[in-house]
């Protein structure tokens, strides 16, 4: 049996020098040894199974009943906040070119007529929205 040594000395070896691993991990994603969409697209059979066998094991459930509200509100206001801005600030041309085909549909979309404020005939303006988005998604 092998031996592990201790625990909190491989955790705190691995939260000293890892974050120092940061160019090493610039320096992988600029030039990895695989393509990556070449291997992803690969692993598509591998990903339908393993994600079969995760439902069939209720994996996402049981997940979610581990980790707990508490642990996901703390490690999300630990981490988030700087991340999502960060992301929000660099993705935002990636964001205009996929918003841009349902901006177009939206922009086509004949609306039913407006009735007055809480008329349930508005819902239909709703509803024509909806359906316009959900046939550009999906073709349906």
């Amino acid at each position: 049996m092998a031996e592990i040594r201790n625990l909190s000395k491989i955790r705190e070896k691995w939260t000293r020098v890892t974050p120092m691993r940061s160019e090493d991990y610039k320096l992988g994603v600029q030039e990895p040894r695989r393509d990556w969409k070449t291997t992803t697209l690969a692993a598509k059979e591998n990903h339908k199974q393993a994600m079969t066998a995760a439902a069939a094991n209720d994996s996402f459930a049981k997940g979610v009943e581990k980790a707990g509200s508490a642990k996901w509100q703390e490690k999300s206001l630990q981490k988030g906040p700087g991340r999502f801005a960060e992301g929000v600030m660099t993705g935002g041309a990636d964001y205009e070119k996929g918003f841009q085909p349902y901006a177009d549909v939206i922009a086509k979309t004949q609306l039913p007529p407006r009735f007055p404020k809480g008329d349930p005939r508005n819902v239909d303006r709703v509803r024509a929205i909806s359906s316009a988005l959900r046939m550009a998604k999906t073709g349906k």
